[in-house]
């Protein structure tokens, strides 16, 4: 589908040559030999993942942990003295760390692949009949799979924005219910779980080491960086932007069926779409290499496409520049949405559909054409046909 070509006829042997070893190799190898001087950063590998590291992931974290720390200050501040003040507080603090959590949520490889940070912060519809029997029992474990749609963002959707029709409803839940005490105590359990869970991620980006084995691991094969991140890049445009987001909730992927339950901040309806926008434009950057500290494209997916000569072989046109091009196509559809998609899918869900559909066309470019011209084998499994 992809064809590569190379300005020099002399360079192709030495290329190929130094793709197949990196390819099935389990050890460091080479990188290609850019045709130019102006190829050699996106060629490089890992000055592609030097890039990837210390200008997006990193600093993303970083900047998730300082939204993330002030809701874990404000989430304090209420159970200490739950009232309508210290709810509207918590309320936006969340609204914060679950926005910012779209521009690091990508990153599923290394230490958050690990130890799943996912599954921790972000399943979602909230399992409410679980979460009730946990506060009634006063225990349960975090560490199963069937307890993460009780905890995470979408569970603290639930416990401060779903408790009740008016704040003072919802603030009675804490003060003079009945369980009020478990109340406050399971709030304190969860917003620690999820602290426990990212330290254990950032600490390892950041002071544990792995930052350098991120980017020394170079590698094609399976077990090295650049195929680590690319499925888990994919796989979380796939799975959780296009399915999660839109296709599960729209019906587009069930039958027609819709599931407003379904939607992402389910009890704070009006941010769903933002949650969507975000995490698209995260996908965005990414690719392109766009620093968060800078603002300014750097080695990355594009630069390393670029270097490889990718193009569509139908029409010879950039991979790079098609792939943007749909990222623009969906970004336009997107825009077209109004901010309650629990909404939108009863009213104007062909609007969504559409948007899921410009999404998909995306997956494949990613999943196909993409890791084609970069020999990745895709080791996840879907069963969308992709």
């Amino acid at each position: 589908m992809i064809n590569s070509k190379w300005k020099q006829i002399g360079f192709i042997c030495a290329f190929v040559s130094a793709l197949w070893a990196c390819s099935g190799s389990s050890s460091d190898t080479p990188t290609p030999t850019p045709t130019t001087p102006t190829d050699q950063a996106g060629s490089d590998r890992k000055a592609m993942l030097t890039n990837l590291a210390d200008n997006i992931i990193v600093p993303s974290y970083t900047n998730f942990k300082a939204k993330f720390d002030v809701m874990l200050a404000k989430s304090d501040a209420f159970a200490a003295k739950p009232d309508n003040a210290s709810l509207t507080a918590l309320r936006q603090a969340w609204v914060d760390a679950y926005t910012d959590w779209q521009k690091v949520e990508l990153f599923d490889v290394g230490p958050a692949e690990q130890y799943t940070l996912r599954n921790f912060f972000n399943i979602y519809p909230a399992n409410v009949t679980g979460i009730e029997e946990y506060i009634s029992a006063g225990s349960g474990t975090f560490d199963v799979p069937l307890s993460y749609p009780k905890q995470g963002f979408p569970a603290l959707d639930y416990l401060i924005n779903g408790l009740g029709t008016t704040d003072d409803a919802i603030v009675a839940r804490y003060t003079t219910a009945a369980d009020a005490a478990k109340r406050i105590a399971y709030l304190k359990r969860l917003t620690s779980q999820m602290n426990t869970q990212f330290t254990t991620v950032y600490t390892a980006w950041t002071t544990g080491g792995y930052r350098d084995t991120f980017i020394n691991c170079t590698a094609l094969n399976a077990g090295c960086s650049t195929s680590k991140l690319v499925n888990g890049y994919v796989l979380n445009y796939e799975r959780y932007i296009r399915s999660g987001k839109l296709g599960i909730p729209s019906g587009a992927m069930t039958n027609g069926t819709v599931a407003t339950d379904k939607i992402e901040a389910y009890y704070k309806k009006d941010l769903s779409l933002t949650l969507a926008k975000t995490a698209h434009q995260a996908s965005v950057d990414f690719f392109n290499g766009k620093s968060v500290k800078t603002g300014q494209e750097g080695p990355g997916l594009k630069t390393y496409l670029n270097s490889l000569g990718a193009k569509d072989s139908s029409t010879g046109t950039s991979l790079v520049d098609i792939i943007n091009k749909q990222f623009e196509a969906v970004n336009q559809q997107l825009n077209a949405l109004k901010p309650n998609l629990a909404d939108e899918v009863k009213t104007n869900n062909a609007a969504v559909v559409l948007a899921y559909t410009q999404m998909q066309k995306a997956v494949r470019m990613l999943k196909v054409d993409m890791t084609t011209a970069m020999s990745i084998t895709i080791t996840y499994t879907d069963n969308d046909g992709d």
